[in-house]
């Protein structure tokens, strides 16, 4: 297993990985184009749109007609990129995805932004905090949450050269890069950040930087702590899930709802397998309006709420 991945310095928006991303495989395929519902500036889709301005297609506030657009150009043989507020692009056009994207095979790149609470003070209607659990459940659709600039971009480009739906989720909270030598994406494949016995964090999105802060803080305490990004929540890397499992305790933690989403989706298999106390840190239903410090902050979703997590998992170890 790899050895502690120490943090780097300073923090940045994937938005700009996903953005530079496109516009270079958009220029190496003509075929690439973006479909958008009046979000180009939450997109950052302006520099693609001034360089390919036939290519990008703003259907306007209409989420649903969003979708049923890119299934007929990807029917077309264009690859779309349909960019939008996650909340929207994944709440209000879900019959779409699921029958017209899903069910269909069309070669559609959703790319859901400023995901899990990232509109903080806008509230429930903005949160986006159901779209794991409303996601993964569809097979044939592979959903991704990139935990830094590197892995944004890598995903961008996998999708694009992937024949079939993708849903790539974003925010728009600036993360650390991970320093992880030798890094290598691979949709599917858990990637260790941390090597640990004592028990296994599982983490993807915003959140793998604080499980992995969190694992070095309990390691300072002489507790083993493995680190696992799970970016990719379907198909699930149900054999890392289950050797986390042989640590004995799992924590998992997630900018989203813990009923349905990375949690669920362990406390399933594990329970169904190779039962161990889970705890799962994220978000138990609607939150409250708040900025997104505070309400990381108030569920658990920082070093402090992960550390305390572990411990209780420990306790509960057989």
């Amino acid at each position: 297993m790899a050895h502690a991945a120490p943090l780097a310095t300073g923090h940045h928006d994937c938005r700009n990985a996903w953005v530079a991303t496109l516009e270079a495989l958009a220029e190496a395929d003509p075929r690439i184009c973006a479909v958008v519902n009046d979000s180009v500036g939450s997109s950052k889709l302006g520099g693609f749109q001034k360089k390919f301005p036939e290519r990008l297609i703003n259907v306007g506030i209409a989420e649903q007609n969003m979708v049923g657009v890119s299934a007929g150009l990807a029917n077309g043989g264009r690859i779309p990129f349909v960019s939008a507020a996650s909340c929207f692009l994944t709440g209000r056009a879900l019959e779409q995805i699921k029958a017209d994207i899903v069910y269909a095979g069309f070669n559609v790149k959703l790319i859901g932004q400023s995901s899990g609470i990232a509109y903080g003070e806008l509230g429930p209607t903005h949160h986006s905090i159901e779209d794991f659990a409303w996601l993964r459940v569809l097979n044939g659709l592979t959903v991704i949450a990139p935990a830094d600039p590197w892995e944004t971009a890598e995903a961008v480009k996998w999708a694009a050269a992937h024949e079939g739906p993708v849903y790539i989720r974003l925010s728009r909270m600036p993360v650390p890069d991970l320093d992880v030598p030798n890094r290598v994406f691979r949709p599917g494949f858990a990637e260790v950040l941390h090597a640990g016995s004592d028990l296994a964090i599982i983490a993807n999105g915003t959140t793998a930087h604080l499980a992995l802060a969190a694992a070095q803080g309990l390691a300072a305490a002489g507790i083993s702590a493995r680190v696992l990004n799970m970016a990719t929540l379907n198909p699930l890397d149900e054999a890392a899930v289950l050797a986390a499992a042989e640590t004995g305790a799992i924590v998992t933690v997630e900018e989203a709802s813990v009923r349905g989403g990375l949690g669920g989706a362990v406390a399933e298999l594990t329970s169904a397998h190779q039962p161990v106390p889970v705890e799962r840190v994220g978000f138990p239903g609607f939150v409250p309006t708040g900025s997104v410090d505070y309400l990381f902050e108030k569920f658990g979703l920082s070093v402090a709420g992960i550390t305390a997590a572990a411990r209780r998992a420990l306790a509960r170890k057989r």
